[in-house]
């Protein structure tokens, strides 16, 4: 079944330029058509239609995902009353010495936090299956490290591709073009500057081969 994915402006990568109005036409795991949501619309009368709001744009990669997901602590909701929801660093990680059993749930939940921020790709090390299993039962796509992974000061803003890339550009996987995977996300902003100002927290939609794996609405 296509499906086609609109959004009021549609930023798609690239030497790619922005579309106010445009669409991503989805069919099995692959981008079928980009261009004008009413153009495709009548090309294609028997697609679905998701109309979301603000920016799509092609999905980001988390370069510093293994150390996110090792020296860090993704709460389980039944730990809330006790730990609080947001993200443990290092130093209240050290403290919790969680054993292997609550460290992989951790990683599965650290994985979906980083679909709730656009994030379809990322970065980790090919011969560690704790990191590596979980994050491809999700398909979530393979990404480059960051060059200097450093040691990122305890805050959810850790979890923001962009906040880490510095721009959009930098921060995109792989740009949105015809016969790729089928990986974007939605930003509930209007424009690429509030998407930089609000940071990946205002995802409100993530696509992974087509695969709607993240709604906020």
């Amino acid at each position: 079944m296509r499906t086609l994915h609109a959004a009021p402006l549609l930023l798609p990568g690239g030497a790619a330029a922005p579309l106010t109005g445009g669409a991503v036409l989805v069919e099995a795991d692959r981008i079928a058509a980009i261009g004008p949501q009413a153009e495709l619309a009548e090309a294609y009368p028997t697609a679905r239609i998701r109309e979301w709001p603000g920016v799509l744009t092609p999905g980001l990669r988390q370069p510093r995902a293994a150390w996110l997901l090792t020296r860090c602590y993704f709460p389980d909701p039944r730990e809330y009353a006790l730990l609080g929801a947001e993200v443990l660093g290092p130093g209240a990680l050290a403290d919790l010495a969680p054993d292997a059993a609550r460290m992989a749930g951790s990683v599965r939940r650290g994985l979906q936090q980083m679909l709730r921020h656009g994030t379809t790709a990322v970065a980790l090390p090919p011969g560690d299956p704790a990191l590596t299993a979980p994050a491809a039962r999700l398909g979530l796509r393979p990404a480059a490290p960051a060059a200097d992974p450093g040691e990122r000061q305890e805050s959810a803003a850790d979890l923001d591709p962009l906040a880490t890339a510095g721009s959009l550009a930098a921060a995109v996987h792989v740009p949105l073009t015809l016969g790729a995977p089928a990986d974007f996300a939605v930003f509930d902003v209007p424009d690429e500057p509030a998407l930089l100002a609000r940071g990946a927290a205002s995802c409100v939609a993530t696509v992974l081969g087509g695969r709607l794996l993240y709604r906020g609405r």
